[in-house]
This record gives C-alpha cells, sequence and structure tokens, in this order.
C-alpha cells in the first residue's frame, strides 16, 4: 500500500514539473516567434514617409532603393494593416496614428508615447505632414475649402480628431453659403481627416457635393497633376520635381504608430531594431534589444 502511495505521489509531482515546463515554455514562446512585417504598397505615402524617417530607402546612383524585407505582408490601406496585426500575435506593422484603434497595440519608440503632444513638441520620431496638393487652375469653391481647412474652425477639426493643427494662427472662415463639386483624390490615411473635414465643411456650405476617392498618395499627386481631380491627398513630403508642378501645403501633422498584436509583451523599441525588423535583418522577437 505504501509503494503505491509512493509511486502515485511520484508520478503527481513529475506531471507537475512537466505542466510548469510548458507554462514556461508557453510564457517564453512570443520571443521565439519568427516576426511577420506588415508593410505598405508601393505609392503609398505611409510607406515612403516611414521608411524614409526609419531608414529603410537608400539613395545609390541617383536612385532610392527600398530594402523592406521581401517577406513582408504588403497591404493596400490602414484597415488591411491593422487586421493583419491584431489577427498574428508574432506580427508588426505601422498606420496613421489618427487611425490607431484597440484591435492593436502601440508601442513606445526610443521610449516615448505616441500622442499627438509629442508629435507637436517633436519628440516622437515617426511623425511627417498631411499634404494637400492642387493645380494653378483650381477652382473658387476649391480655394474656399482650403481656406475652411486652414481657419480656426478648420484646425479645430483637426486637433479634435486626434491630429496635431499644422496652423496655429486663429484665422476665421469668412465663407458659407456656396455650392458645386469638388473631387478630392490621394492617401487613405488622410481620408479619415479629410472626410471629417468635408463633413464640417458641408455643414457651413450645404450645397457643395464633396466626392473622396482614397487610392494612395502617388495617385493623389497624378490626378492633382492631370486635374483629374480637384485636390490630392497626400501623407508624406512632395518631392522636389513634384512640388515645381503642384501647388501644396500641409493641412496636419500626424504621427505614425509602429502597432504589434496585443498579446505581444513588448511595450517599447528603438529606431534601430525598427530597422532592423524591416530590412529582415532581424527575424526572431528575442534576437531584439531588451525593453
Amino acid at each position: 500500500m505504501k509503494k503505491m502511495m509512493t509511486l502515485a505521489a511520484l508520478l503527481l509531482a513529475s506531471s507537475s514539473l512537466a505542466a510548469c515546463g510548458n507554462n514556461q515554455a508557453n510564457t517564453n514562446s512570443a520571443a521565439n516567434e519568427t516576426i511577420e512585417v506588415v508593410s505598405r504598397e508601393d505609392g503609398s505615402g505611409t510607406r515612403g514617409a516611414f521608411n524614409d524617417i526609419v531608414g529603410i530607402l537608400e539613395k545609390s546612383n541617383g536612385k532610392e532603393i527600398d530594402h523592406t524585407v521581401k517577406t513582408a505582408i504588403i497591404q493596400n490601406n490602414t484597415e488591411g494593416v491593422i487586421s493583419s496585426v491584431s489577427g498574428n500575435t508574432a506580427a508588426v506593422g505601422y498606420v496613421s496614428l489618427g487611425s490607431l484603434n484597440d484591435k492593436v497595440k502601440a508601442l513606445d519608440v526610443e521610449g516615448v508615447k505616441a500622442s499627438s503632444e509629442t508629435v507637436l513638441d517633436g519628440e516622437y520620431k515617426l511623425q511627417r505632414p498631411f499634404n494637400i496638393v492642387w493645380s494653378n487652375e483650381l477652382s473658387e469653391l476649391g480655394q474656399d475649402f482650403i481656406s475652411y481647412i486652414h481657419s480656426e474652425k478648420g484646425q479645430k477639426v483637426v486637433t479634435d480628431n486626434k491630429f496635431v493643427e499644422a496652423k496655429t494662427s486663429k484665422v476665421p472662415y469668412n465663407g458659407g453659403s456656396k455650392s458645386g463639386k469638388l473631387l478630392i483624390v490621394g492617401s487613405t490615411s488622410v481620408v479619415p481627416l479629410m472626410e471629417k473635414l468635408v463633413e464640417a465643411y458641408q455643414k457651413e456650405n450645404p450645397g457643395v457635393v464633396i466626392d473622396i476617392t482614397a487610392n494612395g498618395s502617388s495617385a493623389g499627386i497624378t490626378a492633382a497633376q492631370e486635374k483629374t481631380a480637384d485636390i490630392g491627398m497626400v501623407s508624406r513630403e512632395l518631392t522636389p520635381e513634384e512640388s515645381k508642378t503642384l501647388k501644396h501645403d500641409s493641412i496636419a501633422l500626424d504621427g505614425i504608430a509602429l502597432i504589434v498584436n496585443k498579446a505581444n509583451k513588448r511595450d517599447t523599441i528603438g529606431m534601430t531594431d525598427i530597422k532592423d525588423i524591416f530590412t529582415g535583418k532581424v527575424s526572431q522577437w528575442g534576437d531584439l534589444g531588451q525593453q
């Protein structure tokens, strides 16, 4: 009887040790996962700004070479990036700060939280302007809409939607009662803010119809150049060549949030680690520097 009790006790102890070992393995499994990089498509203003800031773009013989890791999952819009990251515990991606939601977790960068305040004071390093572009032949209605964006009312819409105002001067909007139609085309990252600006503008001018098409910053540039749209949306700095052919101005400042799955235990990351991840130099979460 005593031998049977002793054997049972040994078996129970062995089972407990195995369970503890498995639990420890599960706790550390995230660190051993292969990083799944999620990036945006070529022509995306967010990708262009992110790659430029992080150092993923390299100039050689007058050309820019994009060193984004070839195994990266490419998404054509912000929603696609968030969906990929929220559904994969090993994934990492980037989105506009204004589009960040509770489906994913934003990492601090160099110990700095992404927020309107840290973008405004320059402490948060991943930031870029939201630009609009237009031709010399922009209609009076188009010019009035731009005036509204830069007015005190327009910039309040910017700050109310978690972006940073581009114009600190308090210029009143003196328009109203306009009518007509505008077409605005371009960056998917700018669209959420542009929709809010259009909604507020139409309350002042109920006779105005404004259609918005989200198809990328490069498409916004092209549409404005070819005059197939009244205004283009661009979520990056313009190139010198683009600036020569179009008028442009910033309507807001935006942070680029580096996002991971909510199950990821990491809270902060350095700029060097970000570059190493997105160029493929580091492929395992456990190989990154300590938090």
